[in-house]
């Protein structure tokens, strides 16, 4: 029997650990999907304890603790942060499978050297460990993301964000991690949210649709002007239905006006933004990420009670990958597809979007349409192992960019060591069962490429 969770952890054959000790796992991260806030980062405020760095908006915990049958109040209530924990520790203890039982004890071990078991009976001791911890200048914001190895974050911002934060950050020569902005433009997609009008007040005098493209491409530059490599965009399905500049005009204007679109509206006119902002990513070098195929705030009670992200989503329905070839191909015909990430929910999708993606591949970058790593609900061993082997199958895995955390904590860097050891046992494995060769430099560049360098040349993070 293998000891729980020792060095070797999820290796299993001798190459998957020559890969992972002797090459992936000090290799430095490049975080280029996360939801950290840039004030927090600036402002490098301390936690005052365990609870609230690892419970306060993290919808994955708050998930698991319901399915445990945890009352709300000890999840998103008003108890006492060390009840909270205690109900966490008591879920976390008989949470076999779940990746959150792995990534909480390596948060443990990498960050506050406990070696233990989180479970009800342990959890004074941790909170008692990682409260000591946590009063250290080593646990703030800032120095955690430096242990980490981490060298560039892009965040997740809407463009009405003023990017103060960001710029204090640039002016900081104190702090050497990068931390780039990413354009998030969904809610000035979202013609069809009751709050569409108010939204748009926020950017600006916007009357027409043509003074809206003009607003977001504006900010856009803003956003590229502090660094910007990524934009990102959250949708159910890649709409495509084209339609005349007068006829988005008109459906923009009866937005104005208080009528609600039709589906076919709302479609036509999310294929027209999203295509003018795809032009303008091609324009400017930035990285277009689309994230599809879920299904959101399905409890209308806790949406209600809690809002969005309060752990009530789920993977959706099949998304139209006519309708996404078709978009791609739109922005393709006249050489202004951007380089583009393909995140689906759902893993039946993995082979469809390689399949898509790989119909536009260009000799112009190494792998210029990427499939996003195993996302949200598929970010465990098996959701990774899944992704990889199709991306192995029907593309190039030796090209793909590798892990983003996708994530509110300052732990959560734990997940890239948990990605980098299931690839390692993942290519390990092929050797030894003799379906690659036992090629060290082949391996090395492979392994390499994945966890960092890859990455490190697609958003152009080099210098």
């Amino acid at each position: 029997m293998k000891p729980f969770m020792d060095k070797d952890f999820l290796l299993s054959t001798y190459t998957a650990r020559q890969l992972y000790h002797g090459c992936a796992s000090a290799l430095p991260v490049i975080d280029f999907h996360c939801h950290l806030s840039p004030r927090e980062i600036f402002e490098d405020r301390q936690f005052e304890n365990i609870t609230r760095l690892w419970l306060g908006g993290d919808h994955y915990k708050w998930r698991l603790m319901r399915s445990a049958g945890v009352e709300e109040r000890f999840i998103t209530g008003d108890a006492p942060d060390r009840e909270k924990f205690q109900k966490w520790a008591e879920t976390m203890g008989l949470s076999i499978g779940n990746p959150l039982f792995h990534w909480s004890h390596l948060e443990l071990r990498n960050y506050f050297g406990y070696k233990g078991i989180l479970n009800g009976s342990a959890a004074e001791e941790v909170w008692q460990l990682t409260g000591r911890a946590l009063q250290s200048p080593d646990m703030s914001p800032r120095r955690l993301i430096e242990r980490s190895n981490v060298i560039a974050i892009c965040t997740t911002d809407d463009p009405a964000d003023t990017l103060e934060w960001h710029e204090k950050i640039a002016g900081d020569k104190s702090f050497s991690v990068r931390v780039l902005p990413g354009f998030r433009p969904d809610r000035a997609l979202g013609i069809e949210k009751a709050d569409y009008t108010d939204y748009l007040k926020k950017l600006g005098s916007v009357g027409s649709y043509s003074e809206l493209a003009e607003a977001l491409k504006s900010r856009l530059k803003a956003f590229a002007a502090l660094g910007c490599r990524v934009a990102d965009h959250g949708m159910e399905a890649v709409p495509f239905a084209p339609a005349s500049r007068d006829e988005i005009e008109a459906i923009f204007r009866r937005r104005l006006e208080g009528a609600l679109p039709t589906p076919l509206e709302e479609a036509m006119f999310k294929t027209a933004l999203l295509t003018e902002l795809g032009r303008e990513y091609a324009r400017l070098g930035i990285v277009m990420q689309l994230h599809f195929g879920v299904m959101r705030n399905n409890s209308r009670r806790v949406f209600r009670a809690l809002g969005p992200d309060a752990g009530v989503d789920s993977i959706g329905d099949r998304v139209s990958f006519k309708a996404l070839a078709g978009f791609l191909s739109a922005l393709d015909e006249t050489g202004e597809l951007p380089k583009t990430i393909l995140y689906s929910l759902d893993p039946n999708d993995n082979a469809a979007i390689e399949t898509v993606m790989g119909a536009f591949q260009t000799g112009e970058a190494a792998g210029k349409l990427q499939h996003g790593t195993a996302w949200w609900f598929n970010d465990h061993k098996q959701g990774m192992t899944d992704h990889m082997t199709s991306l192995a199958n029907e593309g190039y895995l030796a090209g793909f960019v590798g892990m983003v955390t996708d994530s509110r904590s300052f732990l959560s860097y734990a997940r890239h060591e948990y990605f980098r050891r299931v690839l390692c046992e993942l290519l390990g494995k092929w050797v030894e069962d003799g379906e690659y060769p036992n090629d060290e430099a082949a391996l090395r560049t492979i392994t390499e490429g994945v966890c960092f360098r890859n990455a490190q040349r697609y958003f152009g993070l080099e210098d």
